[in-house]
């Protein structure tokens, strides 16, 4: 039941979010070879501003390649750099902001936009925000986002979780695959950090039955996971594309779509799913924080941003559940998250329902 429900729900595309125009204003940050970019990121390079469509590492911006860069045009000034006192104003909240402006955050660090935002706050919506480094005095900031330095969530406390789990779904394979989404759980303050692991795993925990279930359950809907209208087609054959890992990816859409983001032939090798704990864990947390589904806004946003549980829920199976359509999946999904946050030490939050 709970896979043919992520099944689903994972065959909606995201929707993602208009970016402000580059213009030929001043450049992004400068792209990095050894920095790994998220979907929406933007970054300068050659002379022009790129955005990034999804997870990229080492791939310049350009035209060609996988076509994860979108060319957003030319931009000029050269790429934003700070003062030499560091002497950029303090950050306000409410306050609307452009795309590269700097500001001095509350806890003497410097943050600057990536977006343009009506005054989020830099440490909760690094999805506006990048951290920037100052010169000539002041308070330098790390060089890279806050990221898994280690994860929220003890092998002991995951294995709490997930008292009856296939051994199939490692810690290490999940905390191997981290890397890869470095913002998941890695955002903002300990406790929303917190909150949003018990939600993404208390989700998982729904769809696989406790982390029971690898694959798909219904053999009978296997063939019916290839959409023969995609020009790239089912290379793995049209009952390949079924239900796995703890969101049951599923499609062969999804499947080209993940594995391009996180530089793996899912497309034609979608087995890997199901035989590779770490790249598992890696599917899930693509979808987690890169896909809104029926939802307005990735679960991870949800999550960091404020709009509570409740919403991650509508992001992974709403269409089917929210709005009274099934309110006893959606109380066994917050029962899980109630109690996993409970494991971890926080308060659950606002919104747990949709």
């Amino acid at each position: 039941m709970a896979a043919v429900a992520a099944a689903a729900a994972v065959g909606t595309l995201a929707v993602v979010l208009p970016l402000a125009s580059a213009s030929a204003a001043t450049c992004a940050t400068a792209w990095s070879s050894a920095t790994a970019y998220t979907g929406d990121t933007t970054v300068s390079h050659g002379g022009h501003n790129w955005r990034a469509k999804w997870w990229t590492q080492d791939e310049a911006p350009s035209t060609g390649g996988t076509g994860v860069w979108e060319d957003k045009g030319t931009c000029g000034g050269g790429t934003t750099t700070p003062t030499a006192a560091c002497d950029h104003p303090a950050w306000v909240a409410g306050q609307f902001y452009a795309v590269g402006s700097i500001v001095k955050y509350t806890d003497g660090k410097y943050y600057v936009a990536e977006h343009e935002n009506p005054g989020y706050d830099p440490v909760i919506s690094t999805w506006f925000w990048e951290p920037h480094t100052c010169t000539g005095g002041g308070t330098t900031p790390p060089t890279n986002p806050p990221g898994n330095s280690g994860f929220v969530v003890s092998e002991a406390q995951f294995n709490q979780m997930f008292p009856s789990r296939n051994s199939f779904y490692t810690y290490n394979g999940l905390t191997a695959a981290l890397s890869a989404y470095p913002g998941f759980a890695g955002t903002g303050s300990d406790t929303v950090k917190k909150q949003e692991a018990a939600a993404f795993l208390a989700n998982v925990n729904h769809e696989t039955g406790g982390l029971v279930h690898i694959v798909e359950q219904n053999t009978a809907n296997y063939p019916h996971y290839c959409d023969t209208g995609q020009p790239y087609g089912c290379p793995a054959g049209q009952a390949a594309y079924y239900g796995r890992g703890p969101v049951q990816l599923s499609w062969n859409f999804n499947y080209k779509a993940a594995g391009d983001a996180l530089g793996i032939d899912l497309l034609r090798n979608p087995h890997l799913v199901q035989q590779d704990a770490s790249v598992a864990w890696k599917t899930g947390l693509w979808y987690w924080n890169t896909q809104s589904g029926p939802g307005t806004m990735t679960p991870h946003n949800a999550m960091v941003n404020g709009a509570g549980f409740g919403e991650t829920i509508r992001s992974i199976n709403g269409s089917l559940e929210c709005g009274g359509r099934n309110p006893a999946q959606v109380q066994s999904r917050i029962a899980s998250y109630q109690r996993f946050a409970s494991i971890l030490g926080v308060t659950p939050g606002n919104n747990l329902s949709c």
